[in-house]
């Protein structure tokens, strides 16, 4: 059941959103330089470098070159979307207002999401002798590359 609120909670709330102080264009531009935006460029290419690293230590764990490309395709379904994604949601379009940088992004997610789906099918036919495990673990491995650079983001900017 919903809870109602007595007219003090809801004065208190009022009060608390007129606390509220906006940032001065200093404190703006302090907090801007702390924290830069993250190119999504570099979280493709840092995506490429795992994507290769998680191919080579197939090579090396399994002896099997089948293993290794099964797991850099692996990977390659998830860079090749993530490139195609970064290249639609930054292109001149998607920047001429906020209600078409939303639109862009969730179609271009969709195409990315479509296109992982369709390399994932075709892979059986692509890949010769495909090892499905390697090539999963291309798969998650490149994919976690996001999470990694959200929670190491201090790492992946340049000096300033």
């Amino acid at each position: 059941m919903a809870r109602m609120q007595t007219d003090a909670q809801i004065d208190e709330q009022n009060e608390t959103q007129d606390d509220f102080q906006p940032m001065t264009a200093e404190q703006a531009q302090a907090w801007r330089k702390q924290n830069p935006p993250l190119s999504v460029w570099r979280v493709v290419g840092f995506q490429v470098l795992v994507g290769l690293g998680v191919a080579l230590a197939t090579w090396a764990l399994t002896s099997r070159a089948s293993a290794a490309i099964s797991a850099a395709y692996g990977a390659l379904a998830v860079v090749l979307p993530a490139a195609l994604f970064a290249r639609g949601v930054t292109s001149k379009v998607a920047s001429l207002n906020a209600g078409a940088a939303v639109l862009g992004f969730f179609v271009w997610e969709m195409v990315k999401i479509a296109l992982t789906v369709a390399m994932l099918f075709a892979a059986t036919r692509v890949v010769p002798d495909l090892s499905w495990p390697a090539m999963l673990a291309g798969l998650i491995v490149t994919m976690k590359v996001y999470w990694v650079v959200l929670a190491k983001r201090h790492l992946f900017h340049p000096k300033v």
